[in-house]
């Protein structure tokens, strides 16, 4: 017999995992049960309401944001990513929009203020006060990928003459101003940053002691240089707080570390995509619908499929070789899988060595002799195995074309998966976009001729 704990303990545990708790809440949505949905999203962390809301339809999606009360809706609302925003924007009514708007960090209004249309953004920043307008045209001046664009204009800065006890008046004065209080910027008369202060250091010190007896010096980030530089940075220094400056040193903003993780996340969801050969989802992949999910991997899909036809056109040259030893097109996947993915795994080296400042397209000859290095190394090893288990099973001829092929193929394969990346770089491109796909590519077929031309000649066809 079931009791009321068992159907609590059913209830908590649909509160626990999201698909449960969509499905739960659309049932209840779409039977017009509003008040049983209110009452279970009461109960909901805004972490699982996050959740459900990117699992939803967006109708439902609309209706259960209404649910939320005031401040739940705001702390969900700042955790949804800018494309789901702008649609619940889109949904809500007038007076709820602007009261949402109004209460977001300027930073995350800029995001927004990218996906809505312009008359919907324009009619929102009117309806902002002369300060928030400001705050928020400050961040929007920088260009869109710039550490600018993600930094917030909010916080708390404090004079190397101010002493410790003053600083810590105007903490407490602006606390809720402040986007975060644990690092303090130090600026001189002309907003010159020359240093930072942390609270700890503030609250340990006695009240008379001067800011510039705790001040320690700052790592920064320029306002208009990349925002996933800025933050890996800030990740491998283990900064709170990162200080952002213009060109001339004076202090604009601050880059959090929560927003630099945000910045990562969303670099690393972005190289993921187009390492695959898809553009990156501008929402969760529960809420996009399909026609998005197309045209985010047609592109590519349609330069594999001419890549594809191009390994055709080499199989038809070399099909007198193929006839007179049948046993060759045996290895034609063995060949095409181990060039593709020789090629890739250094791409993708050079492509995480690129993100994070380790090398840069003037290293080039570097990388070169690095990758040849690493290509006939692992030639080496790959076309000895392949030559032996070939030559055990047709013979020592057919063994030494499987080892010798590898072993270029290797190598070349190797060599240019290392050189694309720097290339993209070079012209300015996205080197996640010209990696994996392009490789592919370029390997299948010139890995087929390289295997064909060795056979002839070693076979003597």
């Amino acid at each position: 017999m079931t009791g009321p704990g068992d159907a609590r303990d059913g209830r908590d545990q649909t509160l626990r995992d999201p698909a449960d708790a969509a499905r739960r809440i659309d049932s209840l949505i779409d039977s017009g049960d509003l008040r049983t949905a209110s009452d279970m999203v009461e109960e909901m962390p805004p972490w699982l309401i996050v959740d459900v809301l990117e699992r939803s339809g967006a109708k439902d999606r609309a209706v259960l944001f209404r649910l939320l009360s005031k401040g739940t809706a705001l702390v969900v609302f700042e955790a949804l990513d800018p494309p789901l925003q702008s649609e619940l924007i889109r949904a809500l009514h007038t007076d709820r929009v602007s009261q949402i708007f109004t209460d977001l960090d300027p930073d995350d209004r800029a995001g927004l203020i990218d996906e809505l249309p312009a008359r919907v953004a324009t009619r929102l920043m009117r309806e902002l006060d002369h300060d928030e307008q400001a705050l928020t045209a400050a961040v929007l001046d920088y260009p869109v990928g710039s550490v600018g664009r993600r930094m917030s204009p909010e916080f708390i800065s404090t004079h190397p003459d101010v002493t410790a006890g003053e600083t810590l008046d105007r903490v407490r004065q602006r606390i809720d101003e402040a986007e975060t209080i644990y690092g303090i910027p130090v600026t001189d008369d002309q907003r010159r940053l020359v240093g930072i202060v942390g609270l700890r250091a503030i609250m340990r010190a006695e009240p008379g002691t001067p800011v510039r007896d705790l001040m320690n010096d700052a790592i920064t980030a320029r306002a208009r240089e990349s925002a996933e530089t800025a933050a890996r940075r800030s990740a491998e220094e283990r900064l709170i707080v990162m200080p952002v400056v213009d060109d001339e040193g004076r202090l604009v903003g601050i880059l959090t570390f929560d927003d630099a993780l945000r910045v990562l996340e969303d670099a690393e969801t972005e190289d993921t995509a187009r390492a695959g050969g898809a553009e990156p989802l501008r929402a969760p992949y529960l809420a996009t619908p399909v026609r998005s999910l197309v045209r985010s991997r047609v592109v590519w899909l349609l330069v594999l499929a001419l890549g594809a036809a191009l390994t055709v056109q080499v199989l038809e040259v070399f099909e007198g070789t193929i006839e007179q030893v049948v046993a060759l097109s045996l290895f034609v996947p063995l060949i095409i899988g181990t060039g593709g993915n020789t090629g890739n795994q250094a791409a993708t080296t050079v492509t995480r060595a690129l993100a994070l400042g380790d090398v840069r397209p003037r290293d080039g000859l570097r990388v070169l002799a690095q990758e040849v290095r690493t290509g006939f190394t692992l030639g080496l090893v790959l076309g000895g195995v392949g030559a032996l288990a070939a030559g055990l099973i047709y013979g020592t001829d057919l063994g030494l074309v499987i080892g010798l092929t590898l072993l270029v193929l290797c190598t070349v394969a190797a060599t240019v998966g290392g050189l694309m990346p720097l290339l993209a770089q070079a012209v300015r491109a996205d080197p996640a976009v010209f990696s994996n796909p392009f490789i592919t590519t370029f390997v299948d077929a010139t890995g087929l001729i390289v295997y064909f031309l060795i056979a002839r000649a070693v076979l003597g066809l």
